[in-house]
């Protein structure tokens, strides 16, 4: 069991990560709250629910599970409709501001059940427990939401949790396009922050990931949602690829390419726009979409996208300022920065890179 801390304005709070944490729940849950015996609201998936629900609740019998919430696996569930179902739930079970709410499953789980938590009676605790490769990146530093049709987390807040429980043992019954998603992050990482994350995992395969790398990738965000918690600043740098990421999820509909895959997509547009602005960059395009295509990405959603249609969603984008649209490039090796680009500038840039790229 190892445990990073991370330090933000408002709290700290600790993520802590091993093999069958489940397993030990009444010892971690005594770690995170010490004596005090909690009344629990477990929110899951039916995906996660098969599999674990009934482990956590036999593992934490020394605190009161009032009531549980299951919505259905995928990224649809992050709906106004999904949110009052399980808002209404929890009402229903009665809890007070002394409760605390469990988002047990991936990154759909953790931003639904933080924002919910965030929301009822204007703020109770949560724990994030995820099960995903995915969800090491959307467990760690509060940001919550749901989706609305005409954006990706559009509605949400910052929250953060009481702690993350990250059970590496809990990976195992992923399948490869999970691995393959969540892998996206911990190399949008690599490419902002660490350099040798970056060697590592392109040169290793996408379901071999050690608590090692784990602890590398999640180091980086921890250090940038410590300096900037409400996304003011570096914060932003987290952003790398998901303007494209986001526009590309909402245009072929929530859940058609997983986030992951959609990250990784906008990571390579993002590194051409890199290249326009940075020549010196040492970085070359086409080969890290070749390093990425060995770890069996496919860029047909770039090569396939409306480019009218994704500048339309980008500029619905909560990043923008100005009417201009926000991404993310590099200037150098780990040096990311914020750039604002107009929408016919920005539209250019996306028919050269589709000339170039894919002709």
């Amino acid at each position: 069991m190892e445990t990073l801390t991370v330090n933000t304005t408002h709290q700290s709070y600790p993520i802590i990560l091993g093999e069958q944490l489940l397993q030990e729940a009444e010892t971690v849950f005594e770690r995170i709250y010490g004596s005090k015996k909690k009344r629990l609201f477990v929110i899951t998936d039916t995906t996660v629910a098969p599999l674990y629900l009934d482990q956590l609740k036999e593992n934490l019998k020394s605190h009161q599970i009032v009531g549980t919430f299951v919505i259905p696996a995928g990224e649809g569930s992050k709906s106004f409709e999904m949110y009052n179902q399980a808002m209404t739930s929890m009402l229903e079970a009665k809890l007070d501001r002394a409760s605390v709410v469990i988002a047990l499953g991936g990154g759909v789980v953790g931003d639904l059940a933080g924002f919910l938590s965030s929301t009822y009676m204007r703020g109770i605790s949560f724990v994030q427990i995820p099960t995903t490769l995915l969800a090491h990146d959307s467990s760690v530093g509060g940001k919550t939401g749901i989706n609305h049709p005409l954006g990706k987390n559009l509605i949400g807040a910052f929250h953060q949790p009481d702690a993350v429980v990250y059970d590496l043992s809990l990976l195992r019954s992923l399948p490869e396009r999970e691995w393959r998603s969540g892998y996206g992050e911990v190399l949008k990482h690599g490419y902002i922050g660490d350099q040798d994350l970056l060697s590592c995992v392109q040169n290793s395969t996408i379901t071999n990931i050690t608590t090692s790398v784990l602890r590398k990738s999640i180091a980086v965000k921890a250090k940038i949602v410590e300096e900037d918690e409400r996304e003011k600043g570096v914060r932003a740098y987290l952003n790398f690829g998901h303007t494209m990421a986001h526009a590309l999820e909402q245009v072929s509909g929530y859940g058609v390419v997983t986030h992951g895959e959609a990250v990784v997509n906008g990571m390579l547009f993002s590194l051409f726009l890199s290249k326009q602005f940075h020549p010196s960059l040492p970085i070359q395009v086409e080969d890290e979409r070749k390093r990425l295509e060995k770890l069996g990405y496919s860029f047909a959603p770039l090569e396939t996208m409306d480019v009218e249609k994704i500048i339309t969603s980008m500029l619905t984008d909560k990043k923008n300022s100005d009417s201009k649209i926000a991404d993310v490039i590099l200037e150098d090796s780990q040096k990311p920065r914020v750039i604002l680009l107009d929408k016919n500038k920005f539209e250019a840039y996306l028919y050269q890179f589709k000339g170039e790229l894919f002709s």
